[in-house]
């Protein structure tokens, strides 16, 4: 396994074909000029001692070091071997609600990046549990499987937005059983948790039953609230330009209001708990608590090992290589000479 820490140094690579160009070029225009001046043949006699092939060879060296150093700059890490380590913890889910509503800016900077923030600061609260993340509206889509690798649940959960799933509507039913199916094993001992990150704007009737299912199957379920009680208008974009607000058949602006009071009954259900997402402090100390009061469970986890950069053996290595062509001169190597390697010269 590898990793390339600084990406953006590979657009120095650019520079290795355009210094082969000029070259090429530049060969090209010393051999014209000298035929201006003169027979090829007559001139290689006067300067018996200069070599055809050394520059070409120094050439060689220098893009080569360069390389080199450039890969160098990039930072390649790379791991010794993957193992499966033994940790105690527990499963949690997030399901987030990525329907249109969540787009509201009753709170900043909207409901949806709220949702994100508090997913991410409730991540790094972790210790040895694994995660799994779902995204919802008028259906559910599995967003990432069970793992252990904080760090790529992370960048998953950047990329979630309300265009991932076609149909729209919020059906909170949808992602519990999304969750008990998918993600929680039936057979596994290990304690669930599934944390549901909505306004409450649940566009079905089957959540509560949904909840009572999960709760049958070991699933405690805690739901987190975004939004205000007096609700907000929903702005729509296109092509990152704003195009007004969302409004209904008859023309009217659309208030979407949070429905704690579905998000409590949900919770409820499943002997779980409801918390207010407007203040991020109260949402990490809510879960805290039920993760302090719930039993770890010890499970087998994929690992790899620790990652470690490889850039000074490319720096070293290049820097050689560029000691070589300073020192190279472009007069022939007499051995070299004698054995005419190459075809230096005529008999």
């Amino acid at each position: 396994m590898y990793e390339l820490e600084e990406k953006g140094y590979l657009y120095l690579l650019f520079i290795i074909p355009i210094l082969v160009v000029l070259f090429l070029y530049v060969q090209f225009w010393k051999r014209k000029k000298q035929q201006e001046f003169g027979d090829l043949d007559l001139i290689q006699k006067l300067s018996p001692e200069k070599s055809t092939f050394k520059p070409i060879l120094k050439m060689v060296l220098f893009l080569l070091g360069l390389t080199f150093i450039i890969i160098g700059l990039v930072n390649p890490k790379m791991g010794t071997k993957v193992e499966k380590v033994k940790r105690q913890g527990i499963d949690i889910v997030f399901a987030v609600d990525i329907s249109k509503s969540m787009l509201a800016e009753d709170v900043a900077p909207n409901r949806l990046e709220k949702s994100k923030q508090l997913v991410s600061q409730l991540i790094n609260q972790l210790g040895s549990d694994r995660i799994g993340i779902i995204a919802y509206s008028g259906s559910a889509f599995p967003v990432l499987p069970m793992t252990s690798d904080y760090a790529v649940a992370k960048m998953f959960l950047q990329s979630m937005k309300p265009g991932m799933i076609s149909s729209q509507g919020t059906s909170i039913d949808q992602a519990i059983e999304l969750a008990a199916s998918k993600y929680f094993d039936k057979k596994d001992k290990t304690n669930k948790l599934l944390i549901i990150i909505s306004d409450g704007e649940d566009h079905s009737d089957n959540a509560e039953s949904a909840a009572e299912d999960a709760q049958k199957l070991g699933i405690k379920i805690v739901t987190v609230g975004v939004g205000t009680e007096n609700g907000g208008t929903i702005p729509l974009a296109k092509n990152g330009y704003g195009e007004g607000l969302q409004k209904d058949q008859e023309g009217n602006v659309v208030i979407t209001k949070r429905n704690s009071e579905v998000l409590s009954k949900i919770a409820k259900a499943s002997k779980g708990g409801y918390v207010d997402g407007n203040a991020t402090k109260n949402v990490l100390d809510y879960v805290k608590k039920v993760l302090d009061n719930t039993e770890k469970t010890e499970f087998s986890a994929t690992q790899m090992a620790d990652l470690k950069s490889q850039f000074q053996w490319f720096l070293g290595f290049g820097f050689i290589l560029l000691f070589l062509d300073v020192f190279l001169l472009e007069r022939r190597t007499k051995w070299v000479r004698k054995m005419n390697l190459f075809n230096e010269e005529k008999k």
